[in-house]
């Protein structure tokens, strides 16, 4: 993790920790690296999700990216992985987006994707955050008719819709969905899609004010979702997260049903029409441990990497894996797209529904779910890395402690959040009341020696 990015680019509070000044001189810094060795005038892909803080991060980023000669073209409101789709499939010399994902609305973020529609390499990142941080490099700023200017292109999303809806080879007539699209990103394009493809649509949460999204709705609140399919006699029920690149379901009996779920659902669907190499899913370390059990029981092989979606994908690119994802719903599949796809991974989850006939609560049978505990230890950000927290005798103890009692029994895993200032504590394990009390007593010791 890098001094400015994290593990999906620049995040903050907006206007306080991510500054306009800031985002002036990421778009100048990074339009400057990604642009570098490119003839004529370089064009750069600029969308957002719909936080109020959006409009100022994108007049000071697209200022930064103008000053070096680039050309921005600004899409307007547009899922994380429509950029990165559109990027690749329409000659821009690489794409950003305003977008803080999941977060609450006071938070934003800036992330690139390269010419190829992938997230930037450590190497890369670490090279803007020099220049900007250090000065290790001065970067040109042209005059006269060399000087950057912008351009609109809101149509593009159209393109991305059409994209989505034909990476499933099936129409979806006799379906009826509930979408949440978080107030976000999602609210151009997830109904659209599914009423193309002759879903009976029900949608919440799709009036962004700049405020409300993520607010009590989307992939980080599924209970709304939850209720709302209980009451309204639905198959499936389909939650987003601000920038659509998360997706979660709810079966038709309004039950959870999770990234690890959905993960098993599509790879066992893949290995049924050859699709999947290896029988291989990649996963991070914080998968279901019933994830794993799964896995075995059924021939697949889940390869583990650490959290975070870049080195899902790494890992995905290294060895031809087409599926790999996040428990979050943060699911990739590489035949379709370079980064996680929440519209793409629920019409795969739609179409997989319609060619089985089977309902989702049957599908998500085929895995058991382990009670979990996620407790979040707020934390100073100078602490929350695990040289450093470790270093307290008192918590090092106190997590030995807890990993001896669980050892032949679950699984403890603690982890410094790549975007916010936290330290995760996830204790896996059969006895529920036990372990939440050991989450939230290692998580109080935690904001007691970090604080």
């Amino acid at each position: 993790m890098g001094r400015l990015f994290g593990t999906d680019g620049v995040r903050g509070v907006a206007n306080s920790e991510l500054t306009p000044q800031l985002a002036f001189e990421i778009g100048q810094a990074g339009a400057y690296v990604l642009t570098g060795e490119k003839g004529g005038k370089p064009k750069i892909l600029v969308g957002k999700d719909t936080r109020i803080s959006g409009d100022i991060l994108e007049a000071a980023l697209v200022a930064g990216i103008c000053s070096v000669g680039a050309e921005a073209v600004l899409v307007g409101v547009l899922p994380t992985p429509a950029v990165a789709y559109l990027v690749r499939t329409h000659g821009f010399d690489a794409g950003v987006v305003i977008s803080a994902s999941h977060n609450s609305f006071e938070h934003n973020g800036i992330k690139y994707f390269s010419s190829e529609g992938y997230k930037l390499s450590d190497a890369i990142e670490e090279r803007i955050e020099s220049i900007i941080l250090d000065h290790t490099e001065e970067v040109t700023c042209p005059t006269h008719e060399n000087i950057g200017h912008i351009s609109h292109a809101e149509n593009l999303v159209r393109d991305y819709i059409e994209f989505a809806k034909n990476t499933i080879g099936c129409r979806l007539d006799g379906l009826r969905v509930a979408i949440d699209c978080a107030n976000g990103a999602a609210s151009v394009t997830a109904p659209y899609a599914l009423e193309e493809l002759g879903a009976e649509i029900l949608v919440i949460h799709n009036q962004p004010d700049g405020i409300n999204i993520n607010d009590n709705c989307g992939s980080t609140h599924m209970e709304g979702l939850m209720e709302y399919v209980k009451n309204h006699d639905v198959h499936v029920g389909l939650a987003f997260d601000g920038d659509a690149d998360r997706v979660l379901a709810v079966d038709e009996n309004g039950a959870y049903v999770d990234g690890d779920k959905i993960m098993a659902i599509c790879a066992l669907d893949m290995r049924e029409r050859g699709l999947l190499p290896d029988n291989t899913i990649v996963a991070t370390v914080m998968s279901n441990l019933g994830f794993f059990v799964m896995g075995e029981e059924q021939g697949l092989n889940i390869k583990r990497t650490k959290v975070g979606d870049r080195y899902v994908l790494e890992e995905m690119l290294k060895c031809g894996h087409k599926i790999g994802g996040e428990q979050s719903g943060h699911v990739i599949l590489l035949d379709h797209n370079t980064t996680g796809d929440g519209l793409v991974t629920g019409l795969q989850l739609l179409s997989v529904l319609k060619r089985s006939g089977k309902k989702l609560s049957e599908l998500a049978s085929v895995m058991q779910v382990y009670p979990q505990v996620l407790i979040n230890a707020h934390v100073k950000n100078e602490y929350k890395q695990q040289d450093k927290y470790m270093a307290f005798p008192e918590i090092k103890e106190a997590i030995e402690k807890i990993e001896k009692e669980f050892a032949n029994s679950g699984r403890v895993l603690i982890r410094p959040s790549g975007t916010e200032p936290l330290v995760r504590v996830m204790i896996e394990g059969k006895d529920q009341e036990l372990i939440r009390r050991r989450a939230e007593e290692l998580a109080a010791l935690l904001e007691e020696k970090l604080n």
